[in-house]
Protein backbone atom coordinates (compact mmCIF):
# COMPACT_ATOMS: atom_id res chain seq x y z
CA UNK A 1 0.00 0.00 0.00
CA UNK A 2 1.09 3.72 -0.86
CA UNK A 3 1.17 5.89 1.52
CA UNK A 4 2.53 9.77 0.95
CA UNK A 5 2.95 12.43 2.96
CA UNK A 6 1.22 15.80 2.49
CA UNK A 7 2.21 18.81 4.41
CA UNK A 8 -0.85 21.34 5.01
CA UNK A 9 0.01 25.05 3.77
CA UNK A 10 -0.10 26.39 6.85
CA UNK A 11 3.01 23.62 7.64
CA UNK A 12 4.37 24.41 4.36
CA UNK A 13 4.87 28.42 4.48
CA UNK A 14 5.68 28.01 8.18
CA UNK A 15 8.84 26.10 7.30
CA UNK A 16 9.06 28.66 3.95
CA UNK A 17 12.07 28.98 2.18
CA UNK A 18 14.24 26.97 4.93
CA UNK A 19 11.93 24.10 4.78
CA UNK A 20 14.31 21.67 3.73
CA UNK A 21 14.35 17.45 2.78
CA UNK A 22 15.65 16.80 6.10
CA UNK A 23 13.16 18.93 7.64
CA UNK A 24 10.24 16.51 6.61
CA UNK A 25 9.37 15.27 9.71
CA UNK A 26 6.49 17.62 11.18
CA UNK A 27 4.23 16.49 8.31
CA UNK A 28 1.34 14.27 9.23
CA UNK A 29 0.48 11.49 7.60
CA UNK A 30 -2.60 10.80 5.23
CA UNK A 31 -3.70 8.49 2.64
CA UNK A 32 -2.94 10.15 -1.01
CA UNK A 33 -5.92 10.55 -3.56
CA UNK A 34 -3.02 9.24 -6.34
CA UNK A 35 -3.63 6.22 -8.36
CA UNK A 36 -2.06 3.62 -6.42
CA UNK A 37 -3.30 4.04 -3.07
CA UNK A 38 -5.34 1.98 -1.06
CA UNK A 39 -8.43 4.21 -1.67
CA UNK A 40 -7.57 4.24 -5.27
CA UNK A 41 -10.75 5.81 -7.20
CA UNK A 42 -12.62 4.14 -10.28
CA UNK A 43 -10.23 4.08 -13.38
CA UNK A 44 -12.76 6.58 -15.10
CA UNK A 45 -10.46 9.05 -12.63
CA UNK A 46 -7.93 11.16 -14.05
CA UNK A 47 -4.56 11.98 -12.38
CA UNK A 48 -4.48 15.43 -10.92
CA UNK A 49 -1.35 17.37 -12.01
CA UNK A 50 0.20 20.79 -11.24
CA UNK A 51 2.59 22.59 -13.48
CA UNK A 52 5.91 24.54 -12.02
CA UNK A 53 7.23 26.39 -14.36
CA UNK A 54 4.80 26.96 -17.90
CA UNK A 55 7.32 29.14 -20.11
CA UNK A 56 8.54 27.16 -23.04
CA UNK A 57 9.18 23.38 -21.98
CA UNK A 58 6.77 23.85 -19.28
CA UNK A 59 4.53 25.56 -21.89
CA UNK A 60 5.06 22.48 -24.55
CA UNK A 61 4.51 19.77 -21.79
CA UNK A 62 1.39 21.54 -20.17
CA UNK A 63 -0.39 21.77 -24.19
CA UNK A 64 0.11 17.82 -24.53
CA UNK A 65 -1.16 16.94 -21.30
CA UNK A 66 -4.25 18.94 -21.66
CA UNK A 67 -4.73 16.81 -24.40
CA UNK A 68 -4.55 13.87 -22.59
CA UNK A 69 -7.71 11.98 -21.10
CA UNK A 70 -5.81 10.55 -18.11
CA UNK A 71 -4.93 14.19 -16.79
CA UNK A 72 -7.13 17.03 -15.23
CA UNK A 73 -4.90 19.65 -14.86
CA UNK A 74 -5.75 21.93 -11.51
CA UNK A 75 -3.14 23.83 -10.81
CA UNK A 76 -0.24 26.03 -12.22
CA UNK A 77 2.63 27.78 -10.57
CA UNK A 78 4.81 30.45 -12.39
CA UNK A 79 7.27 33.26 -10.89
CA UNK A 80 6.05 35.35 -14.21
CA UNK A 81 2.40 36.26 -14.05
CA UNK A 82 2.24 36.82 -17.85
CA UNK A 83 2.87 33.11 -18.15
CA UNK A 84 1.19 32.61 -15.32
CA UNK A 85 -2.01 34.01 -16.79
CA UNK A 86 -2.02 32.58 -20.08
CA UNK A 87 -1.07 28.74 -18.52
CA UNK A 88 -4.44 29.19 -16.68
CA UNK A 89 -6.55 30.35 -19.01
CA UNK A 90 -5.50 27.92 -21.25
CA UNK A 91 -6.27 24.82 -18.87
CA UNK A 92 -9.58 26.24 -18.11
CA UNK A 93 -12.16 27.07 -15.38
CA UNK A 94 -11.14 23.79 -12.62
CA UNK A 95 -7.44 25.38 -12.89
CA UNK A 96 -6.04 27.44 -10.48
CA UNK A 97 -2.64 30.24 -10.57
CA UNK A 98 -0.51 30.01 -7.72
CA UNK A 99 2.64 32.49 -7.58
CA UNK A 100 4.62 30.54 -4.47
CA UNK A 101 4.90 26.57 -6.16
CA UNK A 102 4.92 25.87 -1.94
CA UNK A 103 0.74 26.86 -2.41
CA UNK A 104 0.31 24.32 -4.93
CA UNK A 105 2.21 21.07 -3.41
CA UNK A 106 -0.22 22.32 -0.21
CA UNK A 107 -3.26 21.14 -1.91
CA UNK A 108 -3.56 17.40 -1.30
CA UNK A 109 -5.80 16.66 -4.29
CA UNK A 110 -2.84 17.13 -6.91
CA UNK A 111 -1.57 13.80 -7.63
CA UNK A 112 1.71 14.78 -9.66
CA UNK A 113 3.34 17.54 -10.66
CA UNK A 114 5.36 18.43 -14.14
CA UNK A 115 8.54 20.53 -13.21
CA UNK A 116 10.17 22.48 -15.94
CA UNK A 117 11.84 25.84 -14.03
CA UNK A 118 15.05 26.61 -15.18
CA UNK A 119 17.88 24.20 -13.83
CA UNK A 120 18.78 25.68 -10.83
CA UNK A 121 15.24 25.75 -9.36
CA UNK A 122 14.60 21.69 -10.27
CA UNK A 123 16.03 20.34 -7.00
CA UNK A 124 14.08 22.55 -4.66
CA UNK A 125 10.86 21.88 -5.94
CA UNK A 126 11.29 18.40 -6.54
CA UNK A 127 12.53 17.77 -3.26
CA UNK A 128 9.69 19.64 -1.89
CA UNK A 129 7.19 17.52 -4.19
CA UNK A 130 8.53 14.49 -3.36
CA UNK A 131 8.05 15.69 0.56
CA UNK A 132 4.53 16.72 -0.38
CA UNK A 133 3.74 13.10 -1.50
CA UNK A 134 3.24 13.94 -5.27
CA UNK A 135 4.77 11.84 -7.83
CA UNK A 136 7.22 14.16 -10.57
CA UNK A 137 8.03 14.52 -13.85
CA UNK A 138 10.80 16.68 -13.86
CA UNK A 139 12.56 18.27 -17.43
CA UNK A 140 16.53 17.46 -17.80
CA UNK A 141 18.92 17.97 -16.77
CA UNK A 142 17.59 16.70 -13.34
CA UNK A 143 20.02 19.07 -10.90
CA UNK A 144 22.39 22.03 -11.13
CA UNK A 145 25.12 19.55 -9.59
CA UNK A 146 26.06 16.39 -8.41
CA UNK A 147 25.44 16.67 -4.52
CA UNK A 148 21.74 18.43 -5.92
CA UNK A 149 20.69 15.22 -8.06
CA UNK A 150 21.87 12.64 -4.85
CA UNK A 151 19.54 14.65 -2.55
CA UNK A 152 16.85 14.13 -5.33
CA UNK A 153 17.32 10.93 -5.66
CA UNK A 154 17.00 10.38 -2.23
CA UNK A 155 13.97 12.05 -1.58
CA UNK A 156 12.24 10.00 -4.41
CA UNK A 157 13.30 6.59 -2.44
CA UNK A 158 12.32 8.17 0.95
CA UNK A 159 9.04 9.23 -0.17
CA UNK A 160 8.03 6.29 -2.27
CA UNK A 161 7.58 8.95 -5.19
CA UNK A 162 7.03 7.85 -9.01
CA UNK A 163 10.08 10.21 -10.44
CA UNK A 164 10.60 10.76 -14.18
CA UNK A 165 13.12 12.46 -15.50
CA UNK A 166 12.66 14.39 -18.80
CA UNK A 167 14.87 12.58 -21.46
CA UNK A 168 12.56 11.63 -23.40
CA UNK A 169 14.60 10.01 -26.13
CA UNK A 170 14.49 6.28 -23.72
CA UNK A 171 10.60 6.78 -25.13
CA UNK A 172 12.30 6.99 -29.08
CA UNK A 173 11.87 3.86 -31.16
CA UNK A 174 15.23 4.79 -32.65
CA UNK A 175 17.08 5.46 -29.71
CA UNK A 176 15.72 1.97 -28.18
CA UNK A 177 16.59 0.49 -31.18
CA UNK A 178 20.08 1.67 -31.37
CA UNK A 179 20.90 0.81 -27.68
CA UNK A 180 19.41 -2.62 -28.11
CA UNK A 181 21.82 -3.41 -31.09
CA UNK A 182 24.78 -2.42 -29.25
CA UNK A 183 23.72 -4.59 -26.24
CA UNK A 184 23.20 -7.21 -28.31
CA UNK A 185 26.71 -7.34 -29.74
CA UNK A 186 26.08 -6.98 -33.33
CA UNK A 187 28.73 -4.57 -33.57
CA UNK A 188 30.89 -6.66 -31.32
CA UNK A 189 32.59 -5.51 -28.34
CA UNK A 190 31.69 -1.67 -28.13
CA UNK A 191 35.12 0.61 -27.04
CA UNK A 192 34.04 3.81 -27.78
CA UNK A 193 31.13 6.36 -28.03
CA UNK A 194 31.34 9.87 -29.11
CA UNK A 195 28.10 12.28 -28.13
CA UNK A 196 27.90 15.12 -30.36
CA UNK A 197 26.28 18.08 -28.42
CA UNK A 198 27.05 21.34 -29.79
CA UNK A 199 28.08 24.38 -28.11
CA UNK A 200 27.20 27.83 -26.41
CA UNK A 201 26.26 30.94 -28.13
CA UNK A 202 27.79 33.96 -27.11
CA UNK A 203 26.21 37.76 -26.66
CA UNK A 204 27.80 41.24 -26.17
CA UNK A 205 27.80 43.03 -22.79
CA UNK A 206 23.91 43.59 -21.55
CA UNK A 207 23.10 46.56 -19.74
CA UNK A 208 20.80 46.29 -16.75
CA UNK A 209 17.22 47.04 -17.28
CA UNK A 210 14.11 47.83 -15.41
CA UNK A 211 12.90 44.14 -14.33
CA UNK A 212 9.22 44.06 -16.25
CA UNK A 213 5.90 43.78 -13.87
CA UNK A 214 5.02 41.05 -14.52
CA UNK A 215 8.29 39.16 -13.01
CA UNK A 216 9.27 38.23 -9.58
CA UNK A 217 13.12 38.51 -10.29
CA UNK A 218 13.94 37.84 -6.98
CA UNK A 219 12.24 34.55 -6.85
CA UNK A 220 13.18 33.80 -10.20
CA UNK A 221 16.39 33.83 -8.87
CA UNK A 222 15.90 32.01 -5.93
CA UNK A 223 18.54 29.91 -4.52
CA UNK A 224 21.07 31.15 -7.33
CA UNK A 225 23.36 34.79 -6.34
CA UNK A 226 21.78 37.93 -6.74
CA UNK A 227 22.36 39.68 -10.16
CA UNK A 228 20.52 42.50 -11.50
CA UNK A 229 17.83 41.54 -14.23
CA UNK A 230 18.76 42.02 -18.00
CA UNK A 231 16.30 40.19 -20.45
CA UNK A 232 19.30 37.47 -21.83
CA UNK A 233 19.81 36.49 -18.37
CA UNK A 234 16.64 34.48 -17.72
CA UNK A 235 13.97 32.65 -19.59
CA UNK A 236 15.08 30.46 -22.44
CA UNK A 237 18.43 31.98 -22.29
CA UNK A 238 19.46 30.81 -18.45
CA UNK A 239 21.04 28.03 -19.94
CA UNK A 240 24.04 29.87 -20.91
CA UNK A 241 24.99 30.87 -17.38
CA UNK A 242 26.51 28.78 -15.08
CA UNK A 243 24.65 30.26 -12.22
CA UNK A 244 21.56 28.74 -13.86
CA UNK A 245 22.54 25.63 -15.54
CA UNK A 246 26.06 24.22 -17.70
CA UNK A 247 25.89 25.14 -21.39
CA UNK A 248 25.40 22.73 -23.53
CA UNK A 249 27.35 20.34 -21.54
CA UNK A 250 23.98 20.01 -19.21
CA UNK A 251 21.45 21.26 -22.22
CA UNK A 252 22.26 18.44 -24.76
CA UNK A 253 24.49 16.11 -22.84
CA UNK A 254 21.79 15.03 -20.21
CA UNK A 255 20.43 13.59 -23.72
CA UNK A 256 23.10 12.23 -25.54
CA UNK A 257 25.65 10.98 -22.31
CA UNK A 258 21.87 9.38 -21.43
CA UNK A 259 21.70 7.38 -24.69
CA UNK A 260 25.27 6.37 -24.35
CA UNK A 261 24.36 4.96 -20.72
CA UNK A 262 21.92 3.41 -22.08
CA UNK A 263 23.81 1.97 -24.87
CA UNK A 264 26.67 1.01 -22.22
CA UNK A 265 24.61 -0.99 -19.98
CA UNK A 266 25.77 1.82 -16.86
CA UNK A 267 22.44 3.57 -15.52
CA UNK A 268 23.50 2.71 -12.61
CA UNK A 269 27.36 3.57 -12.56
CA UNK A 270 29.22 6.40 -14.25
CA UNK A 271 33.07 6.98 -15.49
CA UNK A 272 35.84 6.55 -13.30
CA UNK A 273 37.97 9.08 -15.17
CA UNK A 274 36.87 12.64 -16.78
CA UNK A 275 39.72 14.38 -18.67
CA UNK A 276 39.58 18.08 -20.41
CA UNK A 277 40.53 17.57 -23.81
CA UNK A 278 39.89 20.97 -25.12
CA UNK A 279 37.82 23.97 -23.80
CA UNK A 280 37.02 27.13 -25.60
CA UNK A 281 34.59 30.06 -22.91
CA UNK A 282 33.79 33.50 -23.91
CA UNK A 283 36.46 36.09 -23.36
CA UNK A 284 33.21 38.94 -22.95
CA UNK A 285 29.80 39.51 -23.06
CA UNK A 286 26.80 37.95 -20.78
CA UNK A 287 27.12 33.84 -21.22
CA UNK A 288 29.72 32.47 -19.91
CA UNK A 289 29.65 28.42 -20.69
CA UNK A 290 31.74 26.70 -22.87
CA UNK A 291 31.37 27.55 -26.73
CA UNK A 292 33.08 24.33 -27.69
CA UNK A 293 34.88 21.46 -25.69
CA UNK A 294 35.66 17.93 -25.94
CA UNK A 295 36.12 15.81 -22.93
CA UNK A 296 36.72 11.91 -22.30
CA UNK A 297 35.22 9.71 -19.86
CA UNK A 298 36.71 6.64 -19.58
CA UNK A 299 34.92 3.86 -17.47
CA UNK A 300 36.29 0.90 -15.42
CA UNK A 301 36.20 -1.80 -18.29
CA UNK A 302 37.77 0.75 -20.25
CA UNK A 303 35.23 2.33 -22.57
CA UNK A 304 35.19 5.85 -23.28
CA UNK A 305 33.20 8.23 -24.12
CA UNK A 306 33.64 11.39 -25.67
CA UNK A 307 31.42 14.40 -25.26
CA UNK A 308 32.01 17.06 -27.50
CA UNK A 309 30.52 20.24 -29.35
CA UNK A 310 31.77 19.49 -32.57
CA UNK A 311 31.18 16.92 -35.03
CA UNK A 312 29.67 16.01 -38.46
CA UNK A 313 26.45 15.13 -37.13
CA UNK A 314 24.74 15.75 -33.55
CA UNK A 315 24.26 12.49 -32.03
CA UNK A 316 25.56 9.40 -30.17
CA UNK A 317 27.72 7.04 -32.32
CA UNK A 318 28.96 4.14 -31.20
CA UNK A 319 31.84 2.28 -32.07
CA UNK A 320 32.89 -1.67 -31.97
CA UNK A 321 35.18 -4.36 -33.36
CA UNK A 322 32.60 -5.19 -35.93
CA UNK A 323 30.72 -2.22 -36.86
CA UNK A 324 29.20 1.18 -35.98
CA UNK A 325 25.66 2.72 -34.92
CA UNK A 326 25.13 6.45 -35.22
CA UNK A 327 21.82 7.40 -33.74
CA UNK A 328 19.81 10.84 -33.17
CA UNK A 329 16.36 12.48 -33.68
CA UNK A 330 14.65 11.31 -36.97
CA UNK A 331 17.20 8.25 -37.97
CA UNK A 332 19.36 5.31 -37.20
CA UNK A 333 22.57 4.52 -39.32
CA UNK A 334 24.55 1.37 -38.78
CA UNK A 335 27.69 0.38 -40.95
CA UNK A 336 25.90 -2.98 -42.05
CA UNK A 337 22.10 -1.90 -43.49
CA UNK A 338 20.81 -5.47 -42.71
CA UNK A 339 21.44 -4.54 -39.48
CA UNK A 340 18.64 -3.23 -38.09
CA UNK A 341 16.43 -5.28 -40.53
CA UNK A 342 17.12 -8.24 -39.04
CA UNK A 343 14.54 -8.83 -36.07
CA UNK A 344 16.17 -9.04 -32.36
CA UNK A 345 15.89 -12.98 -30.89
CA UNK A 346 15.34 -14.08 -27.68
CA UNK A 347 18.83 -13.70 -26.62
CA UNK A 348 19.53 -10.03 -27.74
CA UNK A 349 18.61 -7.02 -25.38
CA UNK A 350 15.23 -6.30 -25.16
CA UNK A 351 14.92 -2.72 -23.57
CA UNK A 352 11.87 -1.40 -22.00
CA UNK A 353 9.37 0.01 -24.82
CA UNK A 354 6.96 2.28 -24.15
CA UNK A 355 3.36 3.05 -25.87
CA UNK A 356 4.23 6.34 -28.07
CA UNK A 357 6.94 8.12 -29.36
CA UNK A 358 9.08 10.80 -27.26
CA UNK A 359 6.90 13.42 -25.30
CA UNK A 360 3.99 11.48 -25.66
CA UNK A 361 5.38 8.35 -24.66
CA UNK A 362 7.39 9.28 -22.14
CA UNK A 363 4.42 11.23 -20.34
CA UNK A 364 2.64 7.73 -20.77
CA UNK A 365 5.04 5.68 -19.26
CA UNK A 366 5.04 8.16 -16.19
CA UNK A 367 1.39 7.91 -15.83
CA UNK A 368 1.30 4.20 -16.09
CA UNK A 369 4.26 4.15 -13.36
CA UNK A 370 2.04 6.29 -11.06
CA UNK A 371 -0.95 3.25 -11.37
CA UNK A 372 1.53 0.99 -10.95
CA UNK A 373 3.52 2.11 -8.73
CA UNK A 374 6.60 1.01 -10.56
CA UNK A 375 9.56 3.03 -11.64
CA UNK A 376 9.70 4.45 -14.97
CA UNK A 377 11.69 4.25 -18.02
CA UNK A 378 14.22 7.47 -16.97
CA UNK A 379 14.20 7.09 -13.13
CA UNK A 380 15.42 9.68 -10.80
CA UNK A 381 18.65 7.35 -10.49
CA UNK A 382 18.85 6.93 -13.99
CA UNK A 383 18.76 10.87 -14.66
CA UNK A 384 21.40 11.68 -11.67
CA UNK A 385 24.01 9.74 -13.12
CA UNK A 386 23.44 11.04 -16.44
CA UNK A 387 23.61 14.32 -15.40
CA UNK A 388 26.52 13.62 -13.38
CA UNK A 389 28.50 12.87 -16.16
CA UNK A 390 27.87 16.14 -17.40
CA UNK A 391 28.18 18.24 -14.56
CA UNK A 392 31.68 16.43 -14.03
CA UNK A 393 32.52 17.36 -17.76
CA UNK A 394 32.34 20.73 -16.86
CA UNK A 395 33.96 20.57 -13.46
CA UNK A 396 36.82 19.50 -15.72
CA UNK A 397 36.85 21.91 -18.43
CA UNK A 398 36.50 24.81 -16.24
CA UNK A 399 39.01 23.57 -14.00
CA UNK A 400 41.11 22.68 -16.62
CA UNK A 401 41.91 19.30 -14.49
CA UNK A 402 41.47 15.44 -14.81
CA UNK A 403 38.77 13.78 -12.63
CA UNK A 404 39.55 10.65 -11.23
CA UNK A 405 35.82 9.68 -9.66
CA UNK A 406 34.49 7.07 -7.69
CA UNK A 407 31.13 6.70 -8.97
CA UNK A 408 30.10 4.49 -5.88
CA UNK A 409 31.07 7.17 -3.16
CA UNK A 410 30.74 9.52 -5.73
CA UNK A 411 33.74 11.33 -4.32
CA UNK A 412 36.53 12.75 -6.38
CA UNK A 413 39.90 11.14 -5.21
CA UNK A 414 42.15 12.75 -7.12
CA UNK A 415 42.41 16.29 -5.69
CA UNK A 416 40.04 16.69 -2.84
CA UNK A 417 39.75 20.17 -3.35
CA UNK A 418 38.08 19.74 -6.58
CA UNK A 419 34.74 18.30 -3.98
CA UNK A 420 33.98 21.47 -3.63
CA UNK A 421 32.53 21.51 -7.00
CA UNK A 422 29.90 19.29 -6.63
CA UNK A 423 27.68 21.28 -4.86
CA UNK A 424 26.89 25.25 -5.04
CA UNK A 425 25.65 27.46 -1.65
CA UNK A 426 22.16 28.75 -2.01
CA UNK A 427 21.25 32.25 -1.85
CA UNK A 428 19.70 33.04 1.52
CA UNK A 429 17.24 32.25 2.22
CA UNK A 430 16.75 29.17 0.30
CA UNK A 431 18.82 25.84 1.57
CA UNK A 432 17.72 22.35 0.63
Amino acid sequence: MRRAREMTRRQLLRNGATWAAGAAAAPYVITSTALGAADKPAASNRITMGFIGVNWMGGYHLNTLLNNPRVQVRAISDVDQGHLDRAVEKAGPDCRGYHDYRDLLARPDIDAVLIATPDHWHALTAIHACEAGKDVYCEKPLSLTVREARRMVEAARRNGTVFQVGSQQRSADNFRLACELVRSGRIGKVFWARAVIGGAPTIEPQPTQPVPPALDWDRWLGPAPWSDYTEKRCHVEFRWLYDYSGGKMTDWGAHHNDITQWGFGTDDTGPVKIEPVSATFPTAGLWDAATAFEVKNTYADGRVLYTCSSGKNRGVWFQGTDGWVEVDRGYLRTSNPDMEKEPLGAGDMHLERTNGDDYIGHHDNWLNCIETRRRPICDVEIGARSAMICHLGNIAIRTGKTIHWDPEREVITNDVSLNRWLDKPYRAPWRV
